[in-house]
């Protein structure tokens, strides 16, 4: 993944957005790390982002996306990402404490590039984000917009 990809992460939860940030920089990430705590508030950032005034239009993005948050649930929000034309080119990593097979094939269907339920167990959860950053390692993540 490229250094000046930028990582949006989704998540309400202080403690689960601690872990990830934490097994994100032990794994070696040093790509800048931008929280979001609800549904609406990444898809009011994306709506901005896609603007060609944007200092994110040509920059990748990548989304680590929580399925149970407030004001718009995960679902909704992948559900708009892949609907948009521009925005549907983000590739969005669900990760979870949702193990419900429906909404993993639901994400799937909408086109999230992989799905992670989080575990309960600290160490675990820390190798689950570490595994997933190796996965993102080798991951190619375009630009969200053509640009020059």
């Amino acid at each position: 993944m490229d250094k000046d990809a930028l990582i949006l992460v989704a998540e309400d939860d202080d403690g689960h957005f601690a872990l990830i940030e934490r097994s994100m920089l032990r794994a070696g990430v040093s790509n800048r790390i931008v929280r979001f705590r609800d549904g609406q508030a990444i898809l009011d950032f994306l709506e901005e982002a896609k603007s060609p005034d944007s200092p994110y239009c040509c920059r990748a993005l990548l989304l680590l996306l929580d399925i149970r948050m407030p004001k718009l649930d995960g679902l909704e929000v992948l559900k708009h990402i892949k609907a948009d034309e521009t925005l549907r080119r983000i590739p969005v990593l669900i990760l979870t404490t949702t193990d419900d097979r429906r909404a993993v094939m639901e994400c799937q269907r909408l086109g999230c590039c992989m799905y992670v339920v989080k575990p309960i167990e600290y160490q675990k959860f820390m190798e689950t984000v570490q595994k997933i950053c190796e996965f993102l390692s080798t991951l190619e993540v375009p630009a969200l917009c053509n640009c020059p």
